[in-house]
């Protein structure tokens, strides 16, 4: 982070000595339905902000997060537009590498957010370590089933918005593998993806209610299957009998959080990797050194500590643009 903090203060030298006109730095997102990629798009904006007319960022984006194809059709359009750079989310970890990397042999500047795609040249990766928040869930969904007086045995959901997206593979390998360690007796049903749906998602939970007299709990990998599985415990009156952890911060997770649907929620930065995208991406142009993978960090907020932690929870209160 203080290496991160170091490259960021060199935009200020940048705002001083750079004498052109406003770069053009495009920000894709994965979905515009969900308040994650809304609060991406704050710290893009005040990145833009902060660059004081030295950039303008435009963004874009599929409506759902299940729209590989039109994400990549989103891209291929920017980039005949040839902007100075891309600051990318993608769904998918092999869908764009083709079109990304002839991009960025073409000298527009790559900066990849939140997931990474292979084969394919870039400046810069921001993300979560997703592995050590999916570890987080474990730790914590332990926890709560403690401090319930379960005992650690019988059956876990897991609920996952989609397969193949590494961030989400990472996130539940991490979650699996910690409940191995500090678990044993607790079994990890097979994974059900619900295509980033928060209705799919509840339908899963439900399902697996029904199905599994011994389940004990739930993770939930993002924010619509977090929704969604929250739904169902707060419909069934549950908060005492399954515990809960999610991914994600979205408005009805919190709710959820501090109605006992959810015991706790592994937290991203959003704004911190919209923001820092767009400075990366400024500072690509401008032929500053980058590191190639930056962790923007994760969190855990149970009830307890929800009041200190609004700041995370609520990227909008930094808006400033």
């Amino acid at each position: 982070m203080r290496k991160a903090l170091i490259l960021l203060a060199l935009v200020s030298i940048l705002l001083g000595t750079v004498g052109v006109a406003a770069y053009n730095i495009a920000f894709i997102v994965k979905a515009t339905d969900s308040d994650f990629w809304q609060y991406t798009i704050v710290g893009a904006k005040n990145a833009e902000y902060d660059l004081k007319g030295l950039a303008k960022v435009t963004v874009y984006g599929p409506p759902s997060e299940a729209d590989i194809d039109l994400q990549v059709s989103i891209l291929e359009n920017v980039i005949n537009t040839r902007p100075d750079a891309i600051v990318i989310s993608s769904t998918s970890s092999e869908a764009p590498s083709l079109i990304l990397d002839a991009a960025h042999k073409a000298g527009i500047k790559i900066v990849l957010i939140d997931n990474f795609v292979y084969d394919t040249g870039y400046d810069s990766f921001l993300a979560t370590n997703n592995r050590v928040g999916g570890a987080f869930a474990a730790d914590k969904l332990v926890a709560a089933l403690k401090a319930n007086n379960t005992p650690l045995k019988g059956k876990i959901g897991l609920i996952s918005a989609m397969a193949g997206v590494q961030v989400l593979t990472d996130r539940d390998g991490g979650f699996i593998d910690r409940l191995k360690e500090i678990a044993p007796d607790l079994q990890v049903l097979p994974t059900i993806y619900t295509n980033n749906d928060i209705s799919r998602s509840a339908n899963a939970a439900e399902d697996l209610l029904i199905a599994h007299s011994d389940l004990v709990g739930f993770f939930a990998d993002n924010n619509h299957t977090g929704i969604g599985v929250a739904r169902v415990i707060e419909q069934r009156g549950l908060e005492n009998k399954i515990m809960a952890v999610a991914y994600d911060s979205d408005p009805l997770e919190i709710e959820a959080l501090e109605s006992g649907a959810l015991k706790a929620l592994i937290v991203q930065d959003p704004h911190g990797m919209g923001y820092k995208g767009v400075m990366f991406a400024f500072m690509a142009i401008n032929g500053e050194p980058l590191p190639a993978y930056l962790d923007t960090g994760v969190y855990v907020v149970t009830k307890d500590i929800l009041d200190d932690s609004m700041w995370i929870l609520d990227p909008f209160s930094r808006k400033k643009y």
